[in-house]
């Protein structure tokens, strides 16, 4: 197996999405929903001008761990698969790197509650485990964010953390975080 996306056979299709790496042309179609204030409520960046999320977006490691969900062509929604190395012992170092990788996701309002994030995700899985070999994914997200926790439990991620006060969000000062991840062998066993 490879840790690479670009050994992954894109398109990915599922029943009603098609996911594919992102490219400089998708810039318009994710800034149309990235700047809607219930959108980047909950992201690490709130960027309010085109230019600035060009610059953004197009940045080498961001394009390069980003993918677009279309719907009947319309892009909407992204993606974020990031591959790290997990913590490790000096001796073992090696073996550990590139094995897991951190998840990140954003739907179009107008697509929300639809089951498109959920079937992006279950997506998103397979390419992390079935195509990537990874042995873990993880994700993040505010206590507060629920359609964002809600949507880690419905494909089947654990809960491994609640941190009391220990996310700073822009407007509403220092609030709860929590922390999911999921095994290939809890992936495979779901099956």
């Amino acid at each position: 197996m490879t840790q690479d996306l670009s050994a992954v056979p894109w398109p990915i299709r599922t029943a009603r999405l098609t996911l594919r790496p992102a490219t400089p042309d998708d810039v318009d179609a994710t800034w149309a929903f990235r700047q809607d204030p219930a959108v980047w409520e909950w992201l690490t960046h709130r960027v309010e001008d085109r230019e600035e999320y060009a610059g953004v977006f197009l940045a080498e490691d961001r394009l390069a761990s980003t993918l677009v969900i279309e719907l009947d062509g319309e892009v909407v929604g992204d993606l974020m698969i990031r591959i790290e190395d997990p913590w490790a012992q000096a001796e073992v170092v090696e073996e550990a790197k590139r094995t897991q990788a951190e998840l990140g996701w954003v739907v179009a309002p107008p697509y929300a509650g639809r089951g498109v994030g959920t079937e992006a995700v279950e997506a998103v899985l397979e390419i992390c485990f079935a195509h990537l070999g990874l042995r873990r994914v993880t994700a993040l997200c505010f206590a507060d964010n629920t359609a964002s926790w809600r949507l880690m439990e419905r494909v089947g991620m654990r809960r491994e953390a609640y941190n009391v006060r220990d996310s700073l969000h822009r407007d509403r000062g220092w609030l709860d975080g929590m922390g999911y991840a999921l095994l290939a062998e809890e992936w495979r066993a779901r099956r």
